[in-house]
Protein backbone atom coordinates (compact mmCIF):
# COMPACT_ATOMS: atom_id res chain seq x y z
CA UNK A 1 0.00 0.00 0.00
CA UNK A 2 1.47 3.38 -0.97
CA UNK A 3 2.12 5.85 1.90
CA UNK A 4 1.35 9.53 1.34
CA UNK A 5 4.30 11.62 2.39
CA UNK A 6 4.43 15.38 2.88
CA UNK A 7 6.47 17.30 0.33
CA UNK A 8 8.96 19.80 1.75
CA UNK A 9 8.61 23.45 0.74
CA UNK A 10 11.89 24.58 -0.88
CA UNK A 11 11.42 28.13 0.57
CA UNK A 12 11.63 26.81 4.14
CA UNK A 13 14.78 25.52 5.88
CA UNK A 14 15.14 21.77 6.23
CA UNK A 15 15.03 21.87 10.01
CA UNK A 16 11.64 23.54 9.88
CA UNK A 17 10.37 20.90 7.48
CA UNK A 18 11.44 18.11 9.77
CA UNK A 19 9.72 19.69 12.73
CA UNK A 20 6.50 20.21 10.77
CA UNK A 21 6.48 16.59 9.58
CA UNK A 22 6.93 15.33 13.08
CA UNK A 23 4.09 17.49 14.36
CA UNK A 24 1.51 16.09 11.90
CA UNK A 25 -0.11 12.63 12.51
CA UNK A 26 0.44 9.91 9.88
CA UNK A 27 -2.56 9.19 7.55
CA UNK A 28 -4.46 5.91 8.32
CA UNK A 29 -4.07 2.89 5.99
CA UNK A 30 -7.12 2.70 3.65
CA UNK A 31 -9.44 -0.36 3.92
CA UNK A 32 -9.05 -3.27 1.44
CA UNK A 33 -10.69 -2.64 -1.92
CA UNK A 34 -13.06 -5.11 -3.55
CA UNK A 35 -10.66 -5.28 -6.47
CA UNK A 36 -7.82 -6.58 -4.29
CA UNK A 37 -6.76 -10.15 -5.03
CA UNK A 38 -7.82 -11.27 -1.54
CA UNK A 39 -11.18 -12.31 -3.07
CA UNK A 40 -9.57 -14.71 -5.42
CA UNK A 41 -6.47 -15.70 -3.44
CA UNK A 42 -7.32 -15.59 0.29
CA UNK A 43 -4.13 -17.34 1.34
CA UNK A 44 -0.48 -17.13 0.50
CA UNK A 45 -0.62 -20.62 -1.07
CA UNK A 46 0.52 -21.02 -4.70
CA UNK A 47 -2.13 -19.88 -7.14
CA UNK A 48 -4.39 -22.52 -8.72
CA UNK A 49 -6.33 -21.50 -11.83
CA UNK A 50 -9.43 -23.65 -11.14
CA UNK A 51 -9.64 -22.57 -7.51
CA UNK A 52 -9.11 -18.96 -8.51
CA UNK A 53 -11.91 -19.04 -11.09
CA UNK A 54 -14.18 -20.80 -8.60
CA UNK A 55 -13.51 -18.18 -5.94
CA UNK A 56 -14.61 -15.44 -8.34
CA UNK A 57 -18.16 -16.78 -8.03
CA UNK A 58 -18.33 -14.91 -4.73
CA UNK A 59 -17.54 -11.61 -6.44
CA UNK A 60 -20.82 -9.95 -7.54
CA UNK A 61 -19.36 -8.75 -10.82
CA UNK A 62 -18.36 -12.28 -11.85
CA UNK A 63 -21.28 -14.29 -10.42
CA UNK A 64 -22.93 -16.73 -12.83
CA UNK A 65 -25.88 -17.46 -10.52
CA UNK A 66 -27.51 -15.58 -7.67
CA UNK A 67 -26.62 -16.87 -4.18
CA UNK A 68 -29.29 -18.94 -2.43
CA UNK A 69 -28.69 -17.24 0.92
CA UNK A 70 -28.60 -13.55 1.72
CA UNK A 71 -25.15 -12.06 2.41
CA UNK A 72 -25.01 -8.42 3.57
CA UNK A 73 -21.48 -8.17 2.16
CA UNK A 74 -22.65 -8.79 -1.41
CA UNK A 75 -26.36 -7.90 -1.43
CA UNK A 76 -25.83 -4.21 -2.09
CA UNK A 77 -23.37 -4.88 -4.89
CA UNK A 78 -25.76 -7.35 -6.50
CA UNK A 79 -28.63 -4.89 -6.38
CA UNK A 80 -26.46 -2.28 -8.03
CA UNK A 81 -25.38 -4.64 -10.79
CA UNK A 82 -28.96 -5.79 -11.39
CA UNK A 83 -30.15 -2.25 -11.72
CA UNK A 84 -27.40 -1.62 -14.27
CA UNK A 85 -28.66 -4.55 -16.39
CA UNK A 86 -32.02 -2.80 -16.82
CA UNK A 87 -30.58 0.69 -17.03
CA UNK A 88 -31.35 2.31 -20.37
CA UNK A 89 -34.01 2.25 -23.04
CA UNK A 90 -35.79 -1.04 -23.88
CA UNK A 91 -33.65 -1.38 -27.00
CA UNK A 92 -30.45 -0.83 -25.01
CA UNK A 93 -31.47 -3.32 -22.34
CA UNK A 94 -32.43 -5.89 -24.97
CA UNK A 95 -29.15 -5.35 -26.81
CA UNK A 96 -27.21 -5.85 -23.59
CA UNK A 97 -28.93 -9.17 -22.91
CA UNK A 98 -28.54 -10.17 -26.57
CA UNK A 99 -24.79 -9.57 -26.35
CA UNK A 100 -24.52 -11.84 -23.30
CA UNK A 101 -26.73 -14.47 -24.95
CA UNK A 102 -24.55 -14.46 -28.05
CA UNK A 103 -21.47 -15.15 -25.94
CA UNK A 104 -23.15 -18.12 -24.27
CA UNK A 105 -24.40 -19.44 -27.62
CA UNK A 106 -20.90 -19.31 -29.13
CA UNK A 107 -19.72 -21.35 -26.12
CA UNK A 108 -22.52 -23.87 -26.80
CA UNK A 109 -24.15 -23.09 -23.46
CA UNK A 110 -27.56 -23.03 -25.07
CA UNK A 111 -29.70 -23.11 -21.95
CA UNK A 112 -28.03 -19.99 -20.53
CA UNK A 113 -28.19 -18.31 -23.94
CA UNK A 114 -31.91 -19.07 -24.15
CA UNK A 115 -32.45 -17.41 -20.76
CA UNK A 116 -30.71 -14.21 -21.84
CA UNK A 117 -32.56 -14.11 -25.18
CA UNK A 118 -35.81 -14.46 -23.23
CA UNK A 119 -34.83 -11.55 -20.95
CA UNK A 120 -34.02 -9.50 -24.03
CA UNK A 121 -37.45 -10.26 -25.52
CA UNK A 122 -39.14 -9.49 -22.19
CA UNK A 123 -37.51 -6.05 -22.29
CA UNK A 124 -39.97 -5.27 -25.15
CA UNK A 125 -37.54 -3.58 -27.56
CA UNK A 126 -39.12 -1.22 -30.06
CA UNK A 127 -36.62 -2.03 -32.80
CA UNK A 128 -38.43 -4.65 -34.93
CA UNK A 129 -35.20 -5.86 -36.53
CA UNK A 130 -33.72 -6.44 -33.07
CA UNK A 131 -36.84 -8.28 -31.90
CA UNK A 132 -36.79 -10.42 -35.04
CA UNK A 133 -33.16 -11.37 -34.36
CA UNK A 134 -33.94 -12.23 -30.73
CA UNK A 135 -36.78 -14.60 -31.68
CA UNK A 136 -34.68 -16.17 -34.45
CA UNK A 137 -31.74 -16.71 -32.10
CA UNK A 138 -33.95 -18.12 -29.37
CA UNK A 139 -35.38 -20.52 -31.96
CA UNK A 140 -31.80 -21.67 -32.66
CA UNK A 141 -31.30 -22.33 -28.93
CA UNK A 142 -34.55 -24.32 -28.75
CA UNK A 143 -33.45 -26.40 -31.72
CA UNK A 144 -30.19 -27.28 -30.01
CA UNK A 145 -32.09 -28.13 -26.81
CA UNK A 146 -34.60 -30.23 -28.82
CA UNK A 147 -37.47 -27.98 -27.72
CA UNK A 148 -39.05 -28.26 -31.16
CA UNK A 149 -42.48 -26.94 -30.22
CA UNK A 150 -40.90 -23.82 -28.70
CA UNK A 151 -38.70 -23.44 -31.78
CA UNK A 152 -41.81 -23.43 -33.98
CA UNK A 153 -43.44 -20.77 -31.81
CA UNK A 154 -40.33 -18.58 -32.05
CA UNK A 155 -40.04 -18.96 -35.83
CA UNK A 156 -43.73 -18.12 -36.14
CA UNK A 157 -43.05 -14.91 -34.21
CA UNK A 158 -40.16 -14.11 -36.56
CA UNK A 159 -42.34 -14.61 -39.65
CA UNK A 160 -44.98 -12.38 -38.09
CA UNK A 161 -42.35 -9.62 -38.03
CA UNK A 162 -40.68 -10.52 -41.32
CA UNK A 163 -42.46 -12.94 -43.69
CA UNK A 164 -39.30 -13.17 -45.82
CA UNK A 165 -36.96 -14.43 -43.09
CA UNK A 166 -35.03 -17.34 -44.57
CA UNK A 167 -33.58 -18.25 -41.17
CA UNK A 168 -37.09 -18.64 -39.76
CA UNK A 169 -38.15 -20.94 -42.62
CA UNK A 170 -34.96 -22.98 -42.29
CA UNK A 171 -35.28 -23.43 -38.53
CA UNK A 172 -39.02 -24.13 -38.71
CA UNK A 173 -38.36 -26.80 -41.35
CA UNK A 174 -35.72 -28.38 -39.12
CA UNK A 175 -38.12 -28.46 -36.18
CA UNK A 176 -40.93 -29.98 -38.24
CA UNK A 177 -38.58 -32.61 -39.62
CA UNK A 178 -37.43 -33.49 -36.11
CA UNK A 179 -41.09 -33.98 -35.15
CA UNK A 180 -41.60 -36.27 -38.19
CA UNK A 181 -44.12 -33.83 -39.61
CA UNK A 182 -42.67 -34.40 -43.05
CA UNK A 183 -45.47 -32.95 -45.16
CA UNK A 184 -45.52 -29.79 -43.04
CA UNK A 185 -41.73 -29.61 -43.36
CA UNK A 186 -42.01 -29.80 -47.15
CA UNK A 187 -44.64 -27.05 -47.20
CA UNK A 188 -42.51 -24.85 -44.96
CA UNK A 189 -39.44 -25.44 -47.14
CA UNK A 190 -41.47 -24.49 -50.20
CA UNK A 191 -42.33 -21.16 -48.61
CA UNK A 192 -38.68 -20.59 -47.81
CA UNK A 193 -37.63 -21.43 -51.35
CA UNK A 194 -40.32 -19.05 -52.56
CA UNK A 195 -38.39 -16.30 -50.80
CA UNK A 196 -35.02 -17.48 -52.15
CA UNK A 197 -34.97 -20.38 -54.58
CA UNK A 198 -31.19 -20.52 -54.29
CA UNK A 199 -31.14 -21.39 -50.57
CA UNK A 200 -29.35 -24.73 -50.71
CA UNK A 201 -29.76 -25.39 -46.97
CA UNK A 202 -33.55 -25.21 -47.17
CA UNK A 203 -33.56 -27.25 -50.38
CA UNK A 204 -31.50 -29.99 -48.70
CA UNK A 205 -34.01 -30.14 -45.84
CA UNK A 206 -36.85 -30.42 -48.34
CA UNK A 207 -35.15 -33.34 -50.10
CA UNK A 208 -34.63 -35.03 -46.73
CA UNK A 209 -38.28 -34.48 -45.77
CA UNK A 210 -39.49 -35.87 -49.10
CA UNK A 211 -37.31 -38.95 -48.73
CA UNK A 212 -38.55 -39.57 -45.21
CA UNK A 213 -42.18 -38.99 -46.24
CA UNK A 214 -41.79 -41.57 -48.98
CA UNK A 215 -40.27 -44.04 -46.50
CA UNK A 216 -43.12 -43.38 -44.07
CA UNK A 217 -45.70 -43.98 -46.78
CA UNK A 218 -44.00 -47.25 -47.73
CA UNK A 219 -43.80 -48.33 -44.08
CA UNK A 220 -47.51 -47.57 -43.63
CA UNK A 221 -48.37 -49.52 -46.77
CA UNK A 222 -46.23 -52.45 -45.58
CA UNK A 223 -47.89 -52.39 -42.16
CA UNK A 224 -51.33 -52.39 -43.79
CA UNK A 225 -50.42 -55.31 -46.03
CA UNK A 226 -48.83 -57.22 -43.16
CA UNK A 227 -51.96 -56.71 -41.05
CA UNK A 228 -54.17 -57.83 -43.96
CA UNK A 229 -52.18 -61.02 -44.32
CA UNK A 230 -52.18 -61.77 -40.60
CA UNK A 231 -55.93 -61.20 -40.36
CA UNK A 232 -56.48 -63.28 -43.49
CA UNK A 233 -54.36 -66.11 -42.11
CA UNK A 234 -56.18 -66.00 -38.78
CA UNK A 235 -59.59 -66.09 -40.46
CA UNK A 236 -58.53 -68.92 -42.74
CA UNK A 237 -57.18 -70.88 -39.76
CA UNK A 238 -60.53 -70.56 -37.97
CA UNK A 239 -62.27 -71.86 -41.07
CA UNK A 240 -59.84 -74.78 -41.28
CA UNK A 241 -60.62 -75.74 -37.69
CA UNK A 242 -64.35 -75.53 -38.30
CA UNK A 243 -64.34 -77.60 -41.48
CA UNK A 244 -62.62 -80.32 -39.43
CA UNK A 245 -65.66 -80.35 -37.19
CA UNK A 246 -63.91 -78.90 -34.14
CA UNK A 247 -65.74 -76.97 -31.45
CA UNK A 248 -63.73 -74.00 -30.17
CA UNK A 249 -64.21 -73.19 -26.49
CA UNK A 250 -62.39 -70.90 -24.07
CA UNK A 251 -62.16 -70.84 -20.28
CA UNK A 252 -61.72 -67.84 -17.96
CA UNK A 253 -58.12 -68.86 -17.18
CA UNK A 254 -56.60 -70.58 -20.21
CA UNK A 255 -53.20 -72.29 -19.80
CA UNK A 256 -50.09 -70.95 -21.48
CA UNK A 257 -50.01 -71.99 -25.09
CA UNK A 258 -46.80 -70.74 -26.72
CA UNK A 259 -47.49 -72.61 -29.96
CA UNK A 260 -51.13 -72.18 -31.00
CA UNK A 261 -52.64 -74.08 -33.93
CA UNK A 262 -51.25 -73.08 -37.31
CA UNK A 263 -50.82 -74.28 -40.86
CA UNK A 264 -47.80 -76.48 -41.48
CA UNK A 265 -45.26 -73.93 -42.81
CA UNK A 266 -43.53 -76.58 -44.93
CA UNK A 267 -46.80 -77.36 -46.68
CA UNK A 268 -47.88 -73.79 -47.31
CA UNK A 269 -47.85 -72.73 -50.97
CA UNK A 270 -45.33 -70.00 -51.66
CA UNK A 271 -48.04 -67.44 -52.36
CA UNK A 272 -49.62 -68.20 -48.94
CA UNK A 273 -46.50 -67.83 -46.81
CA UNK A 274 -46.32 -64.87 -44.42
CA UNK A 275 -42.66 -64.59 -45.43
CA UNK A 276 -43.65 -63.74 -48.98
CA UNK A 277 -42.26 -60.30 -49.93
CA UNK A 278 -44.81 -57.61 -49.22
CA UNK A 279 -44.57 -56.46 -52.80
CA UNK A 280 -45.88 -59.84 -54.04
CA UNK A 281 -49.53 -60.85 -54.19
CA UNK A 282 -50.54 -62.97 -51.18
CA UNK A 283 -53.43 -65.44 -51.11
CA UNK A 284 -54.72 -67.44 -48.10
CA UNK A 285 -54.02 -71.18 -47.99
CA UNK A 286 -56.58 -73.84 -48.83
CA UNK A 287 -58.47 -74.67 -45.64
CA UNK A 288 -58.90 -78.37 -46.50
CA UNK A 289 -55.75 -79.36 -48.35
CA UNK A 290 -53.23 -77.50 -46.20
CA UNK A 291 -52.40 -79.61 -43.09
CA UNK A 292 -52.57 -78.19 -39.59
CA UNK A 293 -50.19 -78.38 -36.65
CA UNK A 294 -52.03 -78.25 -33.32
CA UNK A 295 -51.22 -78.52 -29.60
CA UNK A 296 -52.57 -81.67 -27.92
CA UNK A 297 -52.81 -83.19 -24.44
CA UNK A 298 -52.48 -86.93 -23.86
CA UNK A 299 -54.46 -87.38 -20.61
CA UNK A 300 -53.89 -90.26 -18.15
CA UNK A 301 -56.91 -89.91 -15.82
CA UNK A 302 -56.06 -93.04 -13.86
CA UNK A 303 -53.09 -91.21 -12.33
CA UNK A 304 -54.10 -87.55 -12.97
CA UNK A 305 -51.11 -87.15 -15.29
CA UNK A 306 -50.69 -85.80 -18.81
CA UNK A 307 -48.23 -85.09 -21.61
CA UNK A 308 -48.36 -81.94 -23.73
CA UNK A 309 -47.47 -82.08 -27.41
CA UNK A 310 -47.04 -78.49 -28.58
CA UNK A 311 -46.82 -79.23 -32.32
CA UNK A 312 -48.80 -82.32 -33.28
CA UNK A 313 -48.99 -82.59 -37.07
CA UNK A 314 -52.48 -83.75 -37.98
CA UNK A 315 -51.17 -86.31 -40.49
CA UNK A 316 -49.09 -88.11 -37.84
CA UNK A 317 -50.49 -91.48 -36.57
CA UNK A 318 -51.20 -91.79 -32.85
CA UNK A 319 -48.83 -94.75 -32.66
CA UNK A 320 -45.86 -92.52 -33.53
CA UNK A 321 -46.16 -90.62 -30.27
CA UNK A 322 -47.39 -93.55 -28.16
CA UNK A 323 -44.43 -95.73 -29.14
CA UNK A 324 -42.01 -92.86 -28.51
CA UNK A 325 -43.36 -91.95 -25.08
CA UNK A 326 -44.08 -95.49 -23.86
CA UNK A 327 -41.60 -97.94 -25.43
CA UNK A 328 -41.86 -101.50 -24.15
CA UNK A 329 -38.18 -101.37 -23.22
CA UNK A 330 -38.91 -98.64 -20.65
CA UNK A 331 -41.87 -100.42 -19.03
CA UNK A 332 -42.23 -99.53 -15.35
CA UNK A 333 -39.78 -96.61 -15.51
CA UNK A 334 -42.41 -93.92 -14.88
CA UNK A 335 -42.57 -92.91 -11.20
CA UNK A 336 -46.38 -92.81 -11.23
CA UNK A 337 -46.79 -96.16 -13.09
CA UNK A 338 -46.08 -98.51 -10.21
CA UNK A 339 -47.71 -101.51 -11.92
CA UNK A 340 -45.86 -101.02 -15.20
CA UNK A 341 -49.09 -100.85 -17.20
CA UNK A 342 -48.11 -97.96 -19.50
CA UNK A 343 -46.24 -99.39 -22.46
CA UNK A 344 -46.89 -99.33 -26.17
CA UNK A 345 -48.71 -102.65 -26.59
CA UNK A 346 -50.95 -102.23 -23.53
CA UNK A 347 -52.52 -98.82 -24.19
CA UNK A 348 -55.88 -97.75 -25.59
CA UNK A 349 -56.70 -94.23 -26.84
CA UNK A 350 -60.15 -92.60 -26.50
CA UNK A 351 -61.67 -89.35 -27.74
CA UNK A 352 -64.76 -87.59 -26.46
CA UNK A 353 -66.96 -85.22 -28.47
CA UNK A 354 -69.01 -82.15 -27.63
CA UNK A 355 -72.16 -84.31 -27.38
CA UNK A 356 -70.38 -86.77 -25.12
CA UNK A 357 -69.89 -89.51 -27.67
CA UNK A 358 -67.02 -91.80 -26.71
CA UNK A 359 -64.76 -92.94 -29.55
CA UNK A 360 -62.35 -95.84 -29.19
CA UNK A 361 -59.44 -95.10 -31.48
CA UNK A 362 -57.00 -97.30 -33.31
CA UNK A 363 -53.42 -96.18 -32.86
CA UNK A 364 -52.81 -96.29 -36.61
CA UNK A 365 -55.24 -93.43 -37.13
CA UNK A 366 -53.83 -89.99 -37.81
CA UNK A 367 -55.15 -87.02 -35.86
CA UNK A 368 -56.89 -85.76 -39.01
CA UNK A 369 -58.70 -89.08 -39.32
CA UNK A 370 -59.71 -88.88 -35.66
CA UNK A 371 -61.21 -85.43 -36.27
CA UNK A 372 -63.04 -86.71 -39.33
CA UNK A 373 -64.49 -89.66 -37.38
CA UNK A 374 -65.60 -87.37 -34.57
CA UNK A 375 -67.32 -84.92 -36.92
CA UNK A 376 -71.03 -85.44 -37.40
CA UNK A 377 -73.43 -83.02 -39.04
CA UNK A 378 -76.62 -81.93 -37.35
CA UNK A 379 -79.67 -84.10 -38.11
CA UNK A 380 -81.91 -82.04 -40.39
CA UNK A 381 -84.71 -84.60 -39.92
CA UNK A 382 -84.80 -83.52 -36.28
CA UNK A 383 -84.84 -79.85 -37.23
CA UNK A 384 -81.12 -79.41 -36.52
CA UNK A 385 -78.82 -77.16 -38.50
CA UNK A 386 -76.08 -79.19 -40.17
CA UNK A 387 -73.28 -76.82 -39.12
CA UNK A 388 -74.55 -75.08 -36.01
CA UNK A 389 -75.72 -78.34 -34.43
CA UNK A 390 -72.79 -80.45 -35.56
CA UNK A 391 -70.79 -82.71 -33.25
CA UNK A 392 -67.02 -83.07 -33.10
CA UNK A 393 -63.90 -82.87 -30.95
CA UNK A 394 -63.66 -79.95 -28.55
CA UNK A 395 -60.61 -77.68 -28.81
CA UNK A 396 -60.58 -75.99 -25.42
CA UNK A 397 -58.36 -72.91 -25.13
CA UNK A 398 -56.83 -73.88 -28.47
CA UNK A 399 -55.75 -77.36 -27.31
CA UNK A 400 -57.14 -80.80 -28.19
CA UNK A 401 -57.21 -83.66 -25.67
CA UNK A 402 -57.14 -87.46 -26.00
CA UNK A 403 -57.42 -90.02 -23.19
CA UNK A 404 -54.89 -92.87 -22.86
CA UNK A 405 -55.65 -95.86 -20.61
CA UNK A 406 -54.03 -99.24 -19.95
CA UNK A 407 -56.11 -102.11 -21.24
CA UNK A 408 -58.05 -104.20 -18.76
CA UNK A 409 -59.70 -103.29 -15.49
CA UNK A 410 -58.55 -99.65 -15.39
CA UNK A 411 -59.92 -99.05 -18.90
CA UNK A 412 -63.28 -100.69 -18.12
CA UNK A 413 -63.68 -98.74 -14.87
CA UNK A 414 -63.01 -95.38 -16.58
CA UNK A 415 -65.40 -96.14 -19.46
CA UNK A 416 -68.16 -97.15 -17.03
CA UNK A 417 -67.67 -93.94 -15.01
CA UNK A 418 -67.80 -91.83 -18.19
CA UNK A 419 -71.05 -93.44 -19.34
CA UNK A 420 -72.60 -93.06 -15.87
CA UNK A 421 -71.77 -89.37 -15.79
CA UNK A 422 -73.11 -88.93 -19.32
CA UNK A 423 -76.35 -90.63 -18.42
CA UNK A 424 -76.69 -88.54 -15.29
CA UNK A 425 -76.06 -85.34 -17.23
CA UNK A 426 -78.66 -86.39 -19.85
CA UNK A 427 -81.39 -86.69 -17.23
CA UNK A 428 -80.97 -83.13 -16.03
Amino acid sequence: MAVIESIADSSQPSSSTSASSTAKAALPKPPPRSGDFTYAQPTSAPRNLDETLKSWDSVPLFMKDLPTESDPATDSALEALQSLAFDGTPDEVASNFKSQANDYFKSKRYREALGFYTQAIDASPEDKALLETLYANRAACNLELQNYGAALRDTSAVLGLNPRSEKAYYRATRALLALDRCQDAIDCADHGLGVNSGNDAIRALKVKAESRLKAQAQAAADATERKRREEGMSKTLQQALLVRGLWLETTPRPPDNPQPAHFDPESLPEQSSLKLPLSSKWTPPDVIRTPLVVPLFFMYPQHAQSDFISDYHEDTPLATYISTMFPASARGSLPWDGKGEYYEGNLQVYATTRRQRLLKLGKKLTLREVMDQAFKEGDSAKGEDKIRDRDGLVMQDGILSLVVLPKGEAEKRWVDEFKAQREKAGKK
